[in-house]
């Protein structure tokens, strides 16, 4: 073969790859148009916690893409957005967040998202909300007054707040399937209401006396109030993991555990459990630290990673705790 035709054969092959990379450069293009445009048609919810991402997915199914900005094991007073997070607050089409001072490092980006026109809804104000009261047996004061917002210990008032859900996906997010909305919820709701019973079932072996509530901060009064605990104290006299207890705290609370004859501190997964040790102390080694995960979900496979696993791997807990078991 001469020079010439073995150039003009290599013309034609370097042209012929050319065409094909042409080709398929239009394909890889097409196909990201396409992902894009499929991406941006999606509807997506925004929810702030992790336990109401959880019960907002129950709702949802594929109808729509849920967007959950708290961390498994995060602590739901002090986490915070990234710029890219409260950007996707601006872009969703609704907002769940709990509400009642919860988020308290969030709640700014969730007010600027309803002033720029994104639907907003605050679960637990819409699910009755109890207000922090003084402790019983002369334990120390929560924030007198404050609404509670930790809703979620009590599945009564998850279940009144998944229909609510229901209600605000179907009314502000387009293209979800109403029916299907209320199918999941009405499901879900069922599931609800096997929780209550089972942790009616199980809270029943802890004999009345001794149902006797000692927290790392006051985070289960909607839980007391439905299955009739008595919440002696916090070691942490408040309704959030921010405030710090002082000396003459921690000693009403020793002092109120002794006249309540309290062994048993439950304090959250998601907290150092420094301040309960501190409590142990002051007591003389004699009390017991029992772990919950009361109020963020765990990463999957963790013993709590959705709302359901999680009130009965505490109900077991608290249950055990209170019982010696």
């Amino acid at each position: 073969m001469s020079r010439t035709g073995a150039k003009q054969r290599a013309r034609v092959g370097i042209a012929h790859l050319r065409s094909l990379l042409v080709g398929l450069l239009a394909l890889v293009t097409a196909a990201t148009a396409t992902a894009c445009t499929t991406d941006d048609d999606r509807p997506d919810i925004v929810v702030t916690t992790n336990i109401l991402g959880d019960v907002t997915r129950e709702i949802v199914g594929d109808e729509a893409d849920v967007t959950v900005l708290m961390k498994p094991d995060a602590d739901p007073h002090s986490f915070g957005l990234s710029a890219v997070q409260a950007a996707e607050l601006e872009q969703a089409d609704l907002v769940v967040h709990n509400g009642l001072g919860l988020e308290e490092n969030v709640l700014r980006h969730v007010d600027a998202a309803r002033e720029s026109g994104v639907a907003t809804f605050a679960a637990g104000e819409a699910a009755g909300p109890l207000t922090f009261h003084t402790a019983d047996d002369g334990g120390p004061e929560g924030e007198e007054g404050q609404p509670d917002p930790h809703f979620w210990t009590d599945p009564d008032r998850v279940r009144k707040a998944t229909a609510l859900i229901a209600d605000q996906v179907i009314e502000h997010v387009d293209g979800v399937d109403a029916d299907t909305i209320r199918a999941n919820a009405d499901r879900y709701a069922e599931e609800l209401t096997d929780l209550t019973a089972w942790m009616e079932k199980s809270f029943d072996r802890i004999p009345e006396g001794t149902r006797a509530l000692v927290t790392n901060h006051h985070v289960f009064g909607y839980l007391a109030d439905r299955f009739g605990f008595r919440v002696i104290g916090a070691v942490i006299p408040s309704g959030t993991t921010l405030a710090s207890p002082s000396s003459s705290d921690l000693r009403s609370l020793t002092e109120a555990m002794e006249r309540a004859d309290v062994r048993t501190v439950f304090a959250d997964s998601s907290q150092p459990k420094r301040l309960a040790e501190v409590l142990r102390t002051e007591m003389g080694g004699q009390v017991r630290v029992v772990e919950l995960h009361s109020e963020s979900l765990t990463a999957e496979g963790g013993g709590a990673d959705t709302y359901l696993r999680m009130m009965r791997a505490n109900t077991t807990a608290m249950v055990d705790g209170l019982t010696g078991a």
